[in-house]
Order: C-alpha cells, then sequence, then structure tokens
C-alpha cells in the first residue's frame, strides 16, 4: 500500500471508458446495468493507483469489498463509441465501509450519478469486517467530505 496519495485533477479520480457495441441495445443506447459494470471497474483502478490491490488484500486479510448499498441516477444515456469518464472520490470512511460518490460523463454530459456504501468483508463469510488500521490510513487520504449533498 502506498504511503501518500496519488494527485487526482479536480480532486476526483477519473477513468476513461469507451462504449462497445457489447454495452448497448439494438438501438445503440448504453443498457442501464452497464454504468454499474463502469463504476466498478474506476473504483477498482481509484484502489490500485493508491496503491491497494485487491488480490493482496484477499491474500493476505481475507478482506474483500462488497457494495452494501447503491443509489443511481440515470440523467441522460450514453451512445455508441461515446468516450466516457466515470469520476470517483470517496465521501467518508468508518471502521468497515466506504461511501462514494462517482458521476459518469460524456464531455460536458452528466449522464449518471451514483452514491454508494461499500462494505469490507471477511472473504471466508461474507460479514462485515473492520478495515486493517494500515488500510484506513491509506484511504483516509481519499476522502473528500460533500458539500453538495
Amino acid at each position: 500500500m502506498n504511503a501518500s496519495p496519488t494527485e487526482f485533477p479536480a480532486g476526483d479520480h477519473q477513468y476513461p471508458v469507451r462504449v462497445f457495441y457489447e454495452d448497448t441495445d439494438a438501438g445503440g443506447i448504453v443498457y442501464h446495468s452497464r454504468y454499474l459494470n463502469f463504476a466498478e471497474r474506476a473504483r477498482t483502478e481509484l484502489l490500485r493507483d493508491a496503491g491497494i490491490e485487491q488480490s493482496r488484500l484477499f491474500a493476505e486479510h481475507g478482506l474483500a469489498f462488497a457494495v452494501r448499498n447503491c443509489s443511481v441516477d440515470y440523467l441522460s444515456p450514453a451512445r455508441l463509441d461515446d468516450m466516457l469518464e466515470v469520476r470517483s472520490r470517496f465521501k467518508a470512511l468508518r471502521g468497515a465501509s466506504i461511501e462514494a460518490r462517482q458521476e459518469i460523463w460524456c464531455g460536458e454530459r452528466h449522464l449518471v450519478t451514483l452514491d454508494l456504501r461499500v462494505a469490507s468483508v471477511r472473504v471466508e463469510d461474507g460479514r462485515a469486517v473492520r478495515m486493517p488500521a494500515a488500510l484506513r490510513t491509506v484511504l483516509a487520504a481519499y476522502v473528500q467530505p460533500s458539500t453538495e449533498d
């Protein structure tokens, strides 16, 4: 795990996503469930950029992250071949969970907002468990409380 946080432009982690044919319906509109996939990839890359490899969490701590709650607001559709950007930030860190906001944009067009609570769980039984202190320390550097909620 990194000791110092990676700087994210504009305060958010930014992850690019191209919309492929497999992401769309017959009319070229992105399936609503694909936005969840895009957001999951972006959260994984945010952790990776913070020096946290989920496979190491499994192996060394028997720990995984699981979405506990997700609220999605679909504002505008994405289409085939669009270049999207998933902007992610952690809003709060608790003993066994992280609150996050993710927004998906296409250029200047805001498409989707996701508000999530991600729980730290034991791999063996799926029960919530406090994150190790070292992990909490790394994640705390990325928390940006939101004033817009």
